[in-house]
């Protein structure tokens, strides 16, 4: 391997250097602050874990797309999260099993994953996001969506698209009022989910045609989804969904649609899903619904965002011009200290030779006060 090569990174990783690890230190701290002032209590799970227990707390989560490697302490696999909500799970079911619910962590650290997604060419992500453990109520979904609109908001994010979904549907359909067989249920909602017709009457799911065109702006949709259900087996779910949207009405631009047979990105969350989009995004800003912990069956509200994303959105007005003081030889340390406490931020000469322009700063100390560069 040549000199050139020895420094290069592997594909889907790279550097945040500095103007982009000030946003994204910013942009974590503004979600942070969000979910800390609502009650959310910070916590930080370990990057690594085994295996098993990352993957026996989010049913249908897949480990396939963790990397994994041997413990040469316990002889175990071990894995590199790939997605921190399993992580809390486990947290409010050990340490904290005996704290008060409904229990609000909130966390952000960074996942990695084998391979990446089209949209989305990173293979380590930060992801920032909120857990209402103990409920998966309509009061409880209405709070983190809420919340994560919120978080998108202090992120710099102006109009939000908020999607909703049921990931269960077809589940509760099939046991219900449109039975299919065992090894019909994952080929209709895999048709449903790509939109296609053909295959979905290919699978024997003619009855549920009606779904493919349940979607859309979510007044139109909920009332094609409410003719569908004849039988009533998802009114308690679309009174939620209406009591959720009736919630958002005083948020100024968020545009709210509904594509109940959506799955993607949707493994292991039960009667209700989101995923929140924006302009300038390549990818959804970040996902969230209800869903029940593996081992306990407790049930959970939640979402996740991903700094990427919320970058790219981000209104660039909405970040603070960056003002550097130059500070000169034997300048007056006092009013230093004063200016920083005010929130500049100060570069300090090492020589007589060190030039302010040069050093990225806007002003200067002039005795005891700063002024702008001429």
């Amino acid at each position: 391997m040549s000199a050139a090569t020895d420094s290069l990174l592997p594909e889907g990783l790279r550097d945040s250097l500095p103007e982009q690890a000030a946003a994204e230190m910013r942009t974590m701290r503004a979600v942070t602050d969000v979910l800390h002032a609502h009650g959310y209590d910070r916590i930080r799970p370990p990057l690594i874990e085994f295996e098993r227990s990352l993957a026996t707390r989010a049913e249908g989560l897949s480990t396939r797309r963790m990397f994994r490697f041997v413990d040469p302490a316990s002889l175990r696999t071990l894995a590199l999260r790939a997605d921190i909500t399993p992580q809390v799970g486990r947290i409010a079911a050990t340490s904290l099993a005996g704290a008060p619910r409904p229990l609000r962590l909130c966390y952000a650290g960074d996942v990695a994953l084998i391979t990446a997604d089209q949209l989305d060419p990173l293979r380590q992500r930060l992801q920032m996001g909120g857990e209402l453990i103990g409920s998966d109520s309509v009061p409880a979904a209405a709070e983190i969506v809420r919340l994560a609109v919120s978080a998108c908001r202090a992120a710099g994010v102006g109009s939000v698209a908020l999607d909703f979904t049921l990931p269960d549907l077809v589940d509760t359909l099939a046991g219900g009022a449109l039975p299919l067989g065992a090894g019909q249920v994952d080929a209709v909602r895999d048709a449903l989910d790509m939109k296609d017709a053909g295959a979905l009457c290919a699978a024997g799911g003619d009855a549920y045609l009606p779904l493919l065109y349940a979607a859309g702006p979510f007044d139109t949709a909920i009332a094609q989804l409410t003719a569908f259900d004849r039988d009533g087996l998802l009114a308690s779910r679309l009174e939620g969904l209406r009591a959720i949207q009736a919630r958002l009405a005083d948020e100024q631009d968020v545009r709210v649609t509904l594509d109940p047979t959506e799955r993607h990105g949707f493994e292991y969350q039960s009667w209700l899903g989101f995923t929140l989009y924006a302009d300038g995004a390549r990818g959804a800003l970040g996902r969230g619904g209800t869903y029940r912990i593996g081992g306990t069956d407790e049930v959970a509200t939640g979402f996740s965002l991903y700094m990427e994303p919320l970058l790219e959105a981000a209104d660039p007005a909405s970040t603070p011009a960056a003002l550097r003081l130059f500070l000169p030889m034997h300048h007056d340390p006092r009013a230093a200290q004063r200016l920083r406490a005010q929130g500049w931020r100060t570069v300090a000469a090492l020589s007589e030779h060190d030039d302010a322009a040069q050093l990225g700063c806007t002003h200067r100390l002039d005795g005891d006060e700063p002024v702008p560069l001429s």
